[in-house]
């Protein structure tokens, strides 16, 4: 096989280094948004040399890209493409809008984290005994000190083009690092993206070899598909879920109520379990209205043979209704919040105080 046709290996094996290169390349996509780039960079006394038509800009003025963007405004910033170029080279095949490139610029720290990465722990109760059916494994780092969530470490992976890279180290980190530290018999629920699985059979090779590794109990592993809405190819998630069922595991699927669509992904996906989205519970009293609606997708649910967590529990209040209403289990700060080792749950009088032990 010709060198330059050679297979490289897959990109979701491993987080690539992601150095900023030695000088970026602006232009416009329109003559308009050209013309306005040459006269704000003026205006922001920002010194830059012409390359093929492009503005470049230097390393040391990198952080004038954050001015560039407020005073270009959202519509003509989104018409601004940036190329990296090294030696007078400029590679069109990297350009990318001006946004990703505000990503990368705000996020030195991603390749020191993605060599940092394990995870916190959260508890799922069980309704209504209380007890301990298993923990969320959530994505953090540790950067100089700091402890990054899994929001920012995702944001800086996207603007790298490396979501899937960071999705599967994700999942390895948990079922590697958080897994054994679980107690005997409690499941692991553990996040994953659907947009970076285009292949289950290929791209959850990883996943398996590091279940593989830790001797896990696939029975004891929940994938939760975390922004099943904003993923429009049911077939291929409902592919993806079944490759996790023929392995053994469970299917969990994210913020149900969260959007219009949620019921259909519901039906036709019929996952083991379901969460309802935390906006739903947050603050939520016996008044509420928002009370019928939590039922009635409790209720939707059971029918569908779906058992429902409800999160983002933050009273004892919130936590007796959902409790009333049907939900099978319970995760949120008021039950513990995340930590490196699986923290102490409250006993059942803490968590539910109207109530006496021997009333269960």
């Amino acid at each position: 096989m010709p060198a330059d046709l050679t297979p490289l290996p897959c990109d979701c094996h491993a987080v690539r280094p992601a150095p900023l290169p030695g000088a970026l390349a602006l232009r416009g996509r329109s003559t308009h948004v050209h013309r306005r780039l040459r006269l704000v960079l003026a205006a922001l006394e920002v010194p830059t040399t012409e390359v093929d038509g492009a503005l470049l800009l230097r390393p040391d003025h990198y952080d004038r890209l954050t001015d560039l963007a407020g005073a270009l405004g959202p519509t003509e910033a989104a018409d601004l493409l940036v190329a990296p170029c090294e030696d007078g080279l400029v590679d069109p095949w990297s350009a990318a809008p001006l946004a990703t490139w505000l990503g990368r610029v705000r996020t030195p720290w991603f390749d020191e984290a993605a060599r940092n990465l394990h995870a916190h722990l959260q508890p799922i109760v069980s309704l209504p005994d209380g007890s301990v059916y298993g923990y969320e494994a959530l994505l953090r780092a540790h950067v100089d000190g700091r402890l990054i969530s899994a929001g920012p470490l995702l944001e800086a992976a996207s603007s790298r083009g490396q979501l899937r890279a960071l999705d599967a180290l994700a999942r390895t980190v948990a079922i590697t690092g958080a897994y054994p530290a679980l107690p005997a018999g409690a499941h692991l629920f553990i996040n994953f993206s659907p947009g970076v699985i285009y292949n289950p059979d290929v791209c959850l090779d990883v996943t398996w070899r590091a279940c593989e590794r830790a001797g896990a109990d696939l029975g004891r592993l929940v994938f939760e598909v975390t922004e099943s809405e904003a993923f429009p190819d049911l077939a291929l998630l409902r592919r993806i879920l079944e490759r996790y069922r023929r392995e053994g595991a469970q299917v969990a699927l994210d913020d149900l109520g969260a959007g219009h669509t949620s019921l259909t992904y519901l039906e036709a996906l019929r996952p083991d379990i379901v969460k309802l989205d935390r906006g739903l519970v947050r603050g939520l009293t016996a008044g509420d209205p928002r009370v019928d609606l939590v039922g009635a997708l409790v209720r939707y649910a059971h029918g569908l043979g779906v058992r429902v967590v409800a999160e983002g529990i933050e009273s004892a209040h919130e936590l007796s209704l959902v409790r009333e209403l049907g939900a099978d289990y319970a995760q949120g700060f008021f039950i513990a919040r995340p930590a490196p080792v699986p923290p102490p749950v409250p006993p059942v009088g803490v968590l539910f105080p109207a109530r006496s032990a021997g009333t269960w």
